[in-house]
């Protein structure tokens, strides 16, 4: 089976440019793939199935869409919301009835009155101030042959938005830990926060957390690094913040490396998977991160998730207080190592994704040829009810008669 495979890929900034590059290697040696490139009038690669990766980027993923409209296949959603992509794919274009109709698609008459609102500059821009709210996932789900996710929460959200076909979940892949040394940051604890740093990213609360640590903890670092949003870039920095914009991958390795706990605060969350978040787990890193999302879907024993209220500011303060201990951030880093030894080893996300694309290729046709054969051979050994319900359950667990 020939898989042509769509993606971003470097150089292009993007994190699920980084992703591809990590996993297509192991995926070469798993399966036959026929690597696409974009470019408006280059021809579709000749192949048996098309796996298509989606985020919210237009730039990075609106010729993934163009081709996905082409010829249905298996999409990898790396995040439910989308109204980023559908506007830079719609209103950007000058489609301005494009956007209307995905809004009237996902809320209906008051979705296209919200829309006409927007483009009449009567409502500021909902992709800026709500895309929450309207996800936008409608068109590539109706696309979609087959989907895999990363986490229970995308899963969820496409089932609710009304998808019906077979979803696979896939834990994010690790990166292998290059041999770095610490960058030299100095005072202790150090505590980082990376990649673009926008509205989402809970930085005001980061710093008012930081700050109260600080005066008690008056040697405590705090590193900022990545591209910020024009918003954040006029904040004032407490003291102890040492700040670096769009770093190399290898600096961006020998920092993290420096901290003693990494922090992935996010909210609201478009479903995304973060991986500066499996970066960090793989050096072992302990992990604050807001209780959103894929982040509240991991253990307890990696990472203090903390609820966006009212009092996030004081837990943030705490759970940094907390970390601030040699004893918690060593238990907590073994329990991020074994994490990322059980559930997201490339070698182990390889082979998931490979059996995913061959079952959901073939798709109704090997399931019913399945269960047909567990039926027969339930009924040759005379299976009892119990034993039945006990067959389904496993079913259910790998996806297997759910529809």
């Amino acid at each position: 089976m020939k898989v042509a495979y769509y993606s971003p890929l470097p150089p292009s900034r993007s994190g699920i440019a980084d992703y591809s590059a990590l996993l297509l290697p192991a995926l070469e040696e798993r399966l036959d793939l026929v690597i696409a490139r974009p470019g408006r009038f280059r021809r579709a690669p000749k192949a048996d199935v098309a796996l298509y990766h989606v985020g919210n980027d237009a730039e990075a993923h609106g010729w993934i869409v163009d081709a996905l409209r082409r010829r249905p296949g298996i999409v990898v959603l790396h995040e439910f919301v989308l109204h980023h992509l559908v506007v830079g794919l719609t209103f950007a274009r000058g489609d301005a009835a494009g956007y209307l109709a995905a809004m009237e698609r996902e809320a209906g008459l008051v979705g296209r009155l919200l829309g006409y609102a927007v483009l009449d500059n009567k409502l500021p821009p909902l992709w800026e101030t709500r895309p929450e709210d309207f996800p936008l996932a409608g068109e590539v789900l109706d696309r979609a042959t087959g989907l895999i996710v990363h986490s229970r929460y995308v899963e969820r959200r496409a089932r609710e938005a009304g998808y019906r076909g077979p979803i696979r979940r896939i834990p994010h892949p690790a990166w292998p830990v290059p041999a770095i040394e610490p960058a030299a940051v100095e005072g202790g604890p150090v505590f980082g926060c990376f990649g673009h740093l926008n509205e989402a990213k809970r930085v005001p609360e980061l710093l008012k957390a930081f700050e109260a640590l600080r005066a008690r903890r008056s040697e405590a670092t705090l590193l900022l690094v990545g591209g910020a949003s024009s918003r954040l870039q006029r904040l004032e920095l407490p003291d102890g913040v040492l700040r670096e914009e769009y770093v190399p991958e290898e600096r961006l390795w020998a920092l993290m490396a420096a901290c003693d706990a990494v922090v992935g605060l996010r909210s609201p969350t478009m479903g995304e998977t973060s991986g500066t978040t499996i970066r960090a787990l793989a050096l072992g890193k302990p992990l604050v991160v807001s209780d959103v999302g894929w982040f509240a879907e991991l253990p307890h024993d990696v990472a203090f998730k903390v609820p966006v209220d009212e009092r996030e500011v004081d837990r943030i303060t705490a759970a940094l207080e907390a970390l601030s201990g040699e004893q918690v951030r060593s238990t907590m880093s073994a329990a991020a190592l074994g994490l990322v030894e059980r559930e997201h080893r490339l070698d182990k996300v390889a082979e998931q994704y490979a059996a995913a694309v061959e079952e959901l290729s073939g798709g109704a046709a090997v399931e019913e040829h399945v269960l047909h054969e567990l039926a027969r051979a339930g009924a040759e050994v005379g299976i009892g009810s119990d034993e039945a319900a006990l067959v389904a359950a496993r079913l259910r667990e790998v996806g297997l008669g759910e529809h």
